[in-house]
């Protein structure tokens, strides 16, 4: 196993059972929080998002909806808005755009991470969790490729693996572990950011 380098953010992709997941992995996060986390989970179209309200009375760090040409910021959790794609420009900042859905899903978390991988490259860590689609898959290989860190749900744990079985056969991630380690990983990647 690699050892850990410092990265400049973090993207993180799931769908059903995801709620849950991102509370077990982004619970408990320490402050000062110094990395972007920035996440897309599937929503039903034309539906309010409450998401950012939920996560921000759970966490200690700031939580915001992304919004259009709003740069994107260490320190905090942006999710996201339901029927919009979201990517990452090259001077990061977040892009929202009404294009057709990807592999039945808009926001696309392939769509977010392969334009994250081009921002970032190898200072790009992506994280894929529990998901019923095979969305996220491309972008986590397309992370890869670009160098950066690569870390999906274990398949074993995952309320439904579809979308963490995906993503091991289109890569070999550099690490497959339970959320509770995951979660650890994270608090380790932030640590480092901070060195």
């Amino acid at each position: 196993m690699a050892p850990l380098r410092r990265v400049d953010a973090v993207v993180i992709g799931t769908s059903a059972g995801g709620i849950d997941a991102l509370a077990t992995l982004l619970g408990g996060l320490p402050v000062p929080w110094h990395l972007p986390l920035v996440v897309v989970i599937h929503l039903p179209e034309r539906r309010e998002s409450r998401l950012a309200e939920v996560f921000r009375h759970r966490l200690s760090i700031p939580v915001h909806e992304a919004e259009d040409k709003a740069p994107v910021r260490g320190g905090a959790l942006y999710f996201a808005p339901p029927s919009y794609h979201l990517s990452i420009e090259r001077n990061r900042v977040f892009s929202l755009s009404c294009e057709p859905p990807v592999l039945w899903s808009r926001p696309s978390i392939d769509l977010l991470m392969n334009s994250a991988a081009d921002a970032y490259g190898p200072s790009l860590a992506g994280f894929l969790l529990t998901g019923a689609n095979p969305d996220g898959a491309e972008g986590m290989r397309r992370i890869h490729l670009a160098g950066g860190l690569t870390a999906v749900q274990d398949p074993a744990e995952a309320e439904v693996d579809t979308m963490p079985l995906a993503a091991l056969a289109s890569h070999a991630p550099d690490r497959v572990l339970p959320l509770r380690a995951l979660h650890t990983l994270l608090v380790e990647l932030n640590a480092l950011h901070a060195d």
